[in-house]
Order: structure tokens, then sequence, then C-alpha cells
């Protein structure tokens, strides 16, 4: 099947307990020890904001510690696409108040992978697996963070096998706490609006991630998909963030808002939770690797409406005051990769150009055709898409790590489309494909699923240009139609491209 192993229905809420006994006896990879970045715009700035690690001037540098930094860097990058731990200098004063060290451990590791941290970048990946197995760990939503985290830098740091096993116990002990019942943020909030906002958010988040590990590596089945979750809608980021939680709203309420007659607004984070619900009616197609044009037209219903009734502050990524929005961002992602995943089995683009691309998911075999189709223009718009969201000016390692793996689905649609023997739009098509090469390569600095992603990618359009060169070169037709500039100029902007590539294997 496309998006996941044939598997037996996932279980109900009483599903088996969590187990705290287990730990990993393996040594961390080397990967963990060594330096992402050898220096990093985040640090030429003394002064980090106390609730979201924005970045302020200050008078002088203070020296600061490496876990101290590791904290930082992981507001600064990982936060913002993951937004579910309390806002830090919330987090810091519970910190105080209770045991949070597999939390904070957690976090300095993450935040290490993306700033010079040397042999001690081992260390604390040990940690934070030491003491979120540790027998006497208590099991609640802090827990469920600390997991968290470190199942998606370890995905990201392609341990899939390491990072599905956490995968499966956080999302035992999720359900066994009851978690995703709108009691839980009440009752363990302890009246904190912020603290159960975080809870709310730290249930949503953990399904958004089980279904992205789902839906790009299709390798499990996105089990928190068939729980019945009432949990409360999380806030825009910005009420988060300054503490200003409004009266929450349910999922009931969104899925109504085109009938009941009101205006609500929603945020961000909701269409962000809307989008991965749709790649979960996808995943539960009979037949899910084949669908038939019926079940496929079904869930493009979803797709469509999800975009058409998108309010007008949300059809881009950017906020009232031109900042990215990192939750919309996500959204209008896992959208396309919806598209690119549902309609690509009929699509009669032959992907087995870029079979070698397998960093994130086993290739698939497409049945090719003579022309183009209505799925073929479907996963062709979506992939373009997906290339445009590299084009916001914000640091790009700042996204989710799973934009490695949609960069790599749109970059099978184009370099599958670029194999062809003539395509009309070659040149924005290799622009295209120059955009996720760059994007990959950037990721790559951070995340090992990226460099992978990045050298496949790159030798791919390589075989490519030397195929289509030898067909130039083999088959005088090949040129008909076209003037002798033309010809010059096309032969120039390949051979430009292809020299950019090969700076960067």
């Amino acid at each position: 099947m496309l998006l996941g192993a044939t598997v037996a229905a996932p279980a109900p809420p009483s599903v088996a307990t969590f187990n705290p006994s287990l730990v990993f006896t393996e040594p961390p990879l080397a990967s963990f020890a060594t330096p992402a970045m050898h220096s990093m715009q985040l640090y030429r700035n003394p002064y980090l904001n106390a609730s979201n690690g924005a970045l302020v001037e200050g008078p002088f540098r203070p020296q600061r510690s490496l876990p101290d930094r590791c904290i930082d860097s992981f507001y600064f990058h990982f936060f913002p696409g993951h937004p579910a731990v309390l806002p830090k200098e919330h987090l810091l004063k519970m910190a105080k108040e209770r045991n949070l060290e597999h939390l904070i451990a957690a976090m300095k590791w993450v935040g290490s992978l993306y700033i010079d941290a040397g042999p001690t970048r081992a260390s604390f990946f040990d940690e934070a697996v030491r003491l979120i197995y540790a027998p006497d760990v208590r099991k609640d939503g802090f827990l469920v963070q600390a997991m968290s985290i470190v199942l998606v830098g370890l995905d990201g740091s392609r341990e899939q096998e390491r990072a599905r096993e956490i995968l499966s116990d956080v999302e035992r002990l999720a359900v066994e706490i009851g978690l995703y019942t709108r009691a839980y943020a009440t009752v363990h909030g302890a009246g904190n609006p912020i603290l159960e906002e975080s809870w709310r958010r730290t249930w949503w988040d953990l399904l958004i991630v089980d279904g992205m590990v789902a839906g790009v590596h299709r390798a499990t089945n996105f089990l928190l998909y068939d729980i019945d979750a009432d949990v409360a809608l999380p806030c825009e980021e910005r009420q988060y963030l300054s503490g200003n939680i409004p009266q929450p709203m349910y999922m009931e309420d969104f899925e109504d808002r085109d009938f009941s007659g009101e205006e609500r607004e929603f945020s961000s984070f909701t269409y962000r939770i809307a989008a991965i619900k749709n790649l979960g009616r996808m995943m539960r197609l009979p037949n899910s690797g084949f669908p038939s044009e019926d079940n496929i037209d079904k869930i493009e219903s979803h797709l469509s409406n999800w975009r058409l009734h998108l309010p007008a502050s949300k059809r881009n990524c950017l906020t009232e005051d031109c900042r990215l929005d990192e939750m919309m961002f996500q959204a209008h992602m896992i959208i396309h990769a919806c598209s690119i995943m549902l309609h690509q089995p009929l699509s009669q683009l032959d992907t087995s150009p870029a079979r070698e691309v397998t960093a994130c998911a086993p290739h698939r075999a497409v049945q090719s055709g003579d022309n183009f189709n209505i799925h073929t223009r479907h996963i062709v718009t979506a992939a373009c898409e997906v290339s445009k969201l590299v084009t916001y000016n914000v640091p790009i390692t700042t996204h989710t790590h799973f934009f490695t793996c949609v960069l790599t689905l749109s970059s099978i649609v184009h370099l599958s489309k670029w194999a062809l023997y003539f395509i009309a739009d070659e040149d924005d098509l290799r622009q295209q494909i120059r955009l996720n090469i760059g994007a990959l390569n950037k990721l790559s600095a951070v995340w090992k699923a990226a460099q992978t992603a990045s050298g496949q990618v790159k030798e791919v359009a390589q075989a490519i240009y030397r195929t289509k060169k030898a067909q130039q070169q083999e088959n005088p037709s090949y040129w008909i139609g076209f003037t002798q500039e033309e010809i010059i100029s096309s032969m120039a902007a390949d051979e430009g491209i292809m020299g950019e590539i090969n700076t960067i294997l």
C-alpha cells in the first residue's frame, strides 16, 4: 500500500500499558557526536527573549554554558515547528517546582543538533534516553513531550527504527494517561491556562508527528488517527507565547463552521490538524496503494474543501505582520504531500528515473502512459507548490524536519517529468529542481535524512542530464522547431545547473 504496511486494526484506548523499563543498549550514533554547524546566526546576538526564544539586542555578550545554548537553540529552531512544550519562561519556572529533567534533557539533545556541540551531543542523547525510560519516571504529559521530541530528532537523524520504537511507546502512554480526552488539560493544568494549552498542544502535535511518520515513511499505520479524541483545539501562536489564552474551541466547532452561521476564527494550528486528518482519511482507503477513482475523488473533495474554505489570512504562510506562520506552512505542506501521494499511483508519470531516491520511503512503480491525465496535473501542481514553500525568506532549519521528505516527494515528481523526451516548461522545471536541492542541502547541515535525500536527488539529476545530453547528440531531430539561440540557451542553462550541483556534492 502507498502509505503504510497492511496491518491489523489499531487497538482501542485500552491499548497495552506503557513499559518504562525499556532502554537502548546500543551506543549513540556517531552522527549525534558530529557537529552539525560550525557557526550559527543565532548566537551573534547575546540575548534571547525569555518567552519564545526570539533574538534581542544586548550591550554585551555574556558567556553562556553549552546546555543553556542548546536550550536557546531548541526554542529558536525546533520549537516553531513543534510548539507543544511550555514557552521558555514558563518552562524554567515550572522546572523549579517539579522534576522535568527528562524533558530538559530531550530539549538539550535536539537543540544540540543545530549547533557545534562536539562530543557532548552524544552524552546529551544518552541522558535523554536514560531519563525518559527510567523505571521511576512519572507517566504524564511532560514525559509525552520528552519522548515526542526525542523521536522526532531520531527520525530526522535517519534512526527510523529507534524512532518507531519510541513512537509506539509514546502512543501507548498518551492513550493510557488519557491525554486524548477533553478533561486531561483541566485536571492536570493546575488552574494555569498556559499549562492547559500546552497539554492540548501535546496531544495534537503527537497526532501530527504520528501522521507524518506514517505518511512519509510508509512503515506505520497512523494509530492515533483512530482514537476518538475530544481535546480542545490550540490557539494562535502569538496567544500562546503571550499567555493570552482565549476560550478554547473544539473540532466539532471547526467542522460545523460553514453551517453554524457563526463567525469564528480558528488558529493556524487547527488548519494543520485538519490537514493531517485528511492524510489519515487517505491512509484508511481500501487498497490505498492503488485506490479506485471513486475513492480518490472522495479524498480529493476533502483536500479541495480544505483549500477552498481557508480564510484570506490563512491562504499563505505569513502572519499579519509578515512573519512566517510555521503552522500554516506545515498545513499547506501536508496538503500538497497528500495530493502527490493520492494521485501518483494513477498519474501515468513514470517515476522509474527517480527510483534511486529512497531516503524517506521505498520507490513505488507507477504505470506510465502516453498522455498526461488529471492525476498527473494534480501531482505536478502539488510538486511545484512544495518548491514554492522553499522561497519564504526564513532560516530553512526552523521548519520541521518532515519538510525533508515532502521536498523529496516533490523532487521525485520534478525529476520524473524532467526525464521525459521533451517538455515545454523545462527551464521552470530546472529552477524548481534547483530550489529543492538547495533546500535539502541546507537542511542536511542538521538532519542526516536531508543529507541522504540531497545526495540521491543530485545523483538522479546528473543521470537524467547525461541521458538527455546523449539524446540531443544522437538525435538531430530533437532540436527541430528551436532557433539556434534557444538551443544555445538551453544547453547553457543545463551546463550551469549541473555545474552548481557538482559544487555541492
